[in-house]
């Protein structure tokens, strides 16, 4: 698809298709940042949480998982049943008012050790989906004094987007502060969405001019600003880390999952020494063992192959470590026979145990 002109780092088009019809909404790829922000929330009001979770092959223990990814569908229902529950008008800002480098993990890294601002600017662009944005960002030049940040959102639910605005905007503009000073103040914040009742919080936090109903939604900062070197630069450190941020879209570093593919290889992973068959783990996600089988085959997977990459992966995980014989390491992954653990073992990688453990070392 051709860029619009001007812009850069434009990843995807809102609106592609219905959201049913669209691969996009079931792909396991956002962190749960803002999921656990909003049962914490719920934890201070004194609300239940509990019944946000429901039909989402999800609970609250994992959503705490740094690895854990989950699909906008998945993640937008969660968020529609919190902002119903909490009545909090102002969740966003609130959430938003939060960010700060540290809490970025290796994106505030990269960003922190940027040579100049404009550069950490387009690092946090590049890789904001694994801090959990669910919007599309893109980096606009305006004219010869401004440039913008732009959120897209990636599906059409004008109900949210004032959620996602004001967290993104906000923890923009307070890590933009963090980085280069207090004194920064963005040029104008444009609004695809009516003016709230608690506009004048906006007013507070961005320091600068506000258009509701706007076209889109964009953040507009002076020009001068990109230039401005940072103190912590880096050049080895930001390397290294924007490659790690380019592997933390999914917990293994792949390519992101459709969210039923997901969730049957984060239960796997956590039941390896019980060998859960196809049943077990439909009944544990809440579905028949046709349903399960069905929607793995629809997502191009079948129950075995996802099965017996991930007892692969925990097996090299621990042959790599050094800490386990090869009898313990196939009772961690389901084996009772270590002779069968061998072959299985051999037929998944194309080589014995012991080859992979002296070739890790």
């Amino acid at each position: 698809m051709a860029r619009p002109a001007g812009m850069i780092g434009f990843h995807s088009a809102a609106h592609l298709a219905p959201a049913t019809e669209d691969p996009r909404f079931t792909v396991a790829e956002f962190p749960t940042n803002k999921l656990l922000y909003l049962v914490q929330m719920a934890d201070a009001q004194g609300v239940d949480s509990r019944s946000w979770f429901a039909g989402l092959a999800l609970n609250r223990a994992q959503i705490a998982d740094p690895a854990l990814r989950v699909s906008y569908r998945q993640a937008s229902i969660f968020v529609h049943r919190a902002l119903a529950a909490l009545d909090v008008p102002d969740a966003g800002l609130r959430i938003g008012r939060e960010g700060n480098l540290g809490g970025f993990g290796l994106l505030g890294l990269a960003m922190m050790t940027s040579r100049t601002f404009g550069e950490a600017m387009l690092a946090g662009i590049a890789h904001h989906k694994i801090c959990g944005c669910l919007l599309d960002l893109a980096f606009e030049p305006v004219d010869e004094h401004a440039v913008a940040m732009v959120a897209l959102p990636l599906f059409d639910d004008a109900s949210l987007l004032p959620f996602f605005c004001e967290e993104l905007f906000a923890s923009s503009t307070l890590i933009a502060r963090e980085l280069v000073g207090a004194e920064l103040r963005p040029l104008r914040v444009e609004l695809a969405y009516p003016r709230p009742q608690h506009a004048d919080e906006y007013a507070r936090l961005f320091g600068c001019e506000l258009r509701f109903d706007a076209p889109r939604c964009r953040l507009l900062i002076d020009t001068q600003w990109l230039a401005r070197p940072l103190p912590g630069y880096n050049p080895l450190t930001a390397q290294q880390a924007l490659a790690l941020c380019a592997q933390q879209r999914t917990a293994d570093g792949g390519e992101p999952h459709q969210e039923i593919v997901a969730a049957v290889e984060r239960l796997l992973r956590s039941q390896l020494r019980q060998q859960p068959t196809l049943n077990d783990v439909a009944r544990t996600l809440n579905l028949s063992e046709r349903s399960l089988r069905r929607r793995l085959t629809e997502s191009g997977r079948v129950f075995r192959e996802i099965h017996d990459r991930v007892r692969a992966e925990r097996a090299l995980q621990l042959l790599q470590a050094g800490s386990l014989s090869v009898a313990e390491i196939g009772g961690e992954v389901g084996f009772s026979d270590p002779r069968e653990f061998r072959r299985a073992f051999k037929r998944w990688t194309g080589m014995a145990p012991q080859e992979a453990r002296r070739a890790a070392a």
